[in-house]
């Protein structure tokens, strides 16, 4: 028996990287899963997002584990494409109990229009969250059985660093917007027993790290970069290790825990 058996999972950003891993591990446990990724670029990025094709392969890795899932091709800037996504995967499966907002994009090189990549990073990275978890509130509150929503921070939530590239600035100032969301949330549902955290990963091994764009960047020795040290000698995280936190943190082992900001970080923040 899973420790999450019978329950279900709407997970954001699951094309790839973190948000698949999510998936697996949560289907794993035993979750059926209700996947959203965007499957397309957003032009103002420097690198390419999760395609159609990798959304596919989530389903597979999914149903491998004998688990069930819903996804769909949807933009977290969109709250009724959300709204919609929820309503099918609930429809499918009867009920929901968790919510990953994890979507979330950065660009650390400069150029482009300024205005529009800070914006983008706002939209996808703050708002999106909101409308993803607003479109999964009431389905929660009605199936009156409590439930845990986390939501994909960053160790710049919680430490910002000094940049002059707009990307950064956005990227850090979405992340901790998303902490003020999380604690409104906590107070909001806690009468309810729904749970909401924020996790605070550093570096992971993903898409968003793994391009041209970020190893041009490294190879110039970026100072943007040169700031972003762990304590403990790990360069990066895998998407593994940030999913095997969560499903403890959504597991009713952790029915206690609310209105967290938990660094995964391997101590970036007390460098």
């Amino acid at each position: 028996m899973g420790t999450l058996d019978g329950k279900v999972a709407f997970i954001t950003g699951a094309g790839r990287g973190q948000g698949r891993a999510h998936a697996v591990r949560l289907a794993e446990e035993g979750a059926d899963i209700i996947a959203v990724d965007i499957c397309r670029d957003i032009p103002s990025m420097d690198y390419p997002n999760a395609s159609n094709d990798d959304l596919t392969e989530t389903v597979k890795l999914v149903e491998s584990t004998g688990r069930r899932i819903v996804a769909r091709e949807g933009d977290v800037r969109d709250r009724s494409a959300m709204e919609t996504i929820v309503a099918d995967g609930v429809a499918a499966f009867g009920r929901l109990d968790i919510v990953i907002a994890n979507a979330g994009i950065v660009r650390l090189s400069k150029g482009g229009d300024d205005q529009q990549v800070f914006r983008d990073i706002i939209d996808v990275n703050l708002i999106g969250a909101w409308n993803t978890v607003e479109a999964a509130i009431p389905h929660l509150i009605e199936g009156g059985r409590g439930g845990s929503i986390v939501i994909t921070s960053s160790s710049s939530g919680l430490r910002g660093t000094g940049s002059d590239a707009t990307g950064a600035q956005a990227y850090t100032a979405s992340k901790r917007g998303l902490v003020g969301l999380m604690q409104v949330w906590a107070n909001l549902l806690a009468s309810h027993s729904i749970r909401v955290n924020t996790i605070h990963p550093t570096g992971v091994a993903t898409g968003m790290v793994l391009n041209e764009a970020m190893a041009a960047l490294f190879a110039a020795n970026d100072p943007g970069l040169a700031t972003m040290q762990n304590a403990l000698p790990i360069q990066m995280l895998q998407p593994e290790d940030i999913a095997n936190a969560v499903a403890f943190l959504v597991s009713d082992e952790a029915h206690f825990i609310t209105g967290t900001t938990w660094p995964l970080d391997a101590g970036f923040t007390v460098r």
